[in-house]
């Protein structure tokens, strides 16, 4: 059976988990509803669950701080001249554990995290109460998804603010804090790095045993999370684990498994009469058959605008106030008949042009200018965010690939190839070998991923620094910067009013000293 959610509109508004405090005499306002009693029924499920996929669409997650921040503190832009100063802290390296954008992304996962474990407190309370077969069977499936947002959420988590993966160390090195239930206390403190990547695999093991892989449930562009959506995740955090054949393993399952229902935008082949390819398509509207899963926005229910800081036309309409724009050594490392460069980046020819009264000229990401049927109501540079993309299943392969015991670097290169001659106007031929295919997997990684959040990771889990020179029209502060490998702030530090929580026995990052 199909999900309610391909006819139940996003724009609903979830109803709220009550989370207040309880007074010391545990008393209810005459009509109030307990925490315990507040879902009860299918309905009540249901409801609860559009409410967490409501909550994923936060600014302070994939629409803005969680896709941005990574991405601007590494070194993929410069902060222009006369820039507003958001986000100047993350550029300058100077993030603070008091730093309020820590704060909310930190806040904002364990929030989810928090309403995941409401649900599955009270789900079999619910089962118990159910006597139809197929709602039964919908709600196995809404449990499966809500152990992957969970298993999502806690990946993000230890991405951010903890130390890239090495099998060797993880049993001691600092994980996260485990909240595994919302009605029972539970201390307050973190588990290991190895602990707390497996709880995620834990939880993508249920998600996978309930979650349908009928394909009409895991089609391309879904807003819920899906069987494929799992599988997408778990590739992922493989190859964070280095757990080079489950790699390869999951991400298989994507590209070779599953062409009926996913395949890569073409940049090539137009899709639109007015010359809008596949792939431009998949940045302009937010719809490709690409799109493993993206956060489902409408026009009258969306989170932030992704685009604003590297383009900032909103302010008069007229021109753009970019605060960050590429870096000129991200601009260099796209081939001539790469085709992804027109798609992500524009300058004045293609109409841009520039406010800042000091006659800057410098190309703009454009790959958020926004969603093209919301700017027809005037709103401008909100995307829907993609958390995954068939793309990044082959650069994850191809990595993982060259990473076994016995690299397979022919595999790797046809890998980076199919992905290549889909975003090349002709050619996109690519060898690998053992002295380059770091270098070359890293470049690619860049051109695919531009500023989707990944590159801060990457360089951590490498363990490569980077070095910022001047270039023009850019902020002198900052603009001069070297950061070696292995530097601590490539751990974001854990928020200092969680340090200082009562009962708190949470230990700080090396980044909040």
């Amino acid at each position: 059976m199909k999900k309610l959610f391909k006819y139940i509109s996003f724009g609903l508004i979830a109803v709220a988990v009550l989370v207040g405090s309880v007074s010391c005499l545990e008393k209810y306002p005459r009509q109030a509803i307990r925490e315990d009693e507040a879902m009860q029924t299918f309905n009540d499920a249901e409801q609860h669950l559009i409410g967490i996929y409501a909550s994923l669409k936060s600014g302070y997650l994939y629409s803005g701080y969680l896709t941005q921040l990574p991405d601007i503190q590494a070194d993929l832009v410069y902060a222009a001249e006369g820039n507003s100063n958001t986000f100047g802290d993350f550029w300058q390296w100077k993030v603070r554990s008091t730093s309020a954008e820590i704060e909310s992304v930190y806040g904002s996962l364990y929030s989810v995290i928090g309403n995941c474990n409401f649900y599955l407190d009270l789900i079999d309370n619910v089962r118990a109460n159910e006597t139809d077969d197929s709602k039964l069977s919908l709600l196995d499936g809404y449990t499966g998804e809500v152990y992957a947002i969970r298993a999502l959420c806690y990946s993000e988590l230890i991405k951010c603010f903890c130390k890239a993966y090495d099998p060797s160390t993880a049993a001691q090195e600092l994980g996260v804090r485990l909240r595994t239930k919302y009605f029972e206390q539970e201390p307050t403190r973190r588990a290991s790095l190895y602990d707390s990547y497996q709880f995620v695999l834990e939880d993508l093991a249920k998600a996978e045993e309930l979650l349908s892989d009928e394909d009409d449930d895991n089609a391309a562009n879904s807003p819920y999370i899906t069987r494929a959506a799992v599988e997408a995740l778990h590739a992922r955090i493989a190859l964070y684990m280095q757990d080079w054949e489950s790699a390869i393993e999951y991400s298989s399952k994507l590209i070779d498994k599953r062409k009926t229902s996913f395949s890569l935008a073409s940049a090539r082949t137009q899709y639109l009469s007015d010359g809008t390819t596949y792939f431009d398509y998949m940045w302009r509207y937010d719809a490709s058959p690409e799109i493993i899963w993206r956060i489902g926005f409408t026009s009258t229910s969306y989170g932030g605008a992704l685009g604003t800081v590297f383009l900032g036309f909103t302010r008069d309409y007229t021109y753009f106030y970019p605060d960050y724009v590429p870096a000129q050594w991200a601009l260099s490392a796209y081939e001539t008949s790469d085709l992804r460069k027109a798609a992500y980046f524009a300058d004045q020819s293609s109409g841009i042009v520039i406010g800042y009264g000091n006659g800057m000229k410098w190309p703009l990401l454009v790959k958020y200018y926004g969603n093209q049927n919301f700017i027809q109501n005037k709103i401008f540079h909100v995307s829907m965010p993609k958390p995954f993309r068939l793309a990044e299943q082959y650069l994850i392969r191809a990595e993982a690939y060259c990473r076994q015991s016995t690299p397979d670097f022919q595999a790797a290169g046809k890998d980076l190839t199919a992905l290549r001659q889909t975003r090349f106007e002709s050619g996109g031929a690519l060898n690998l070998g053992q002295d380059n295919w770091l270098q070359r997997i890293s470049e690619e990684r860049v051109r695919e991923l531009y500023l989707e959040g990944f590159r801060l990771q990457d360089l951590k889990r490498w363990g490569m620094g980077f070095e910022r020179t001047p270039q023009s029209y850019t902020q002198q502060e900052g603009s001069s910067l070297k950061i070696e490998p292995n530097d601590p702030r490539f751990v974001w530090p854990i928020p200092q009013h969680e340090l200082d929580a009562p009962g708190s026995e949470l230990l700080p990052n090396e980044s909040n000293n």
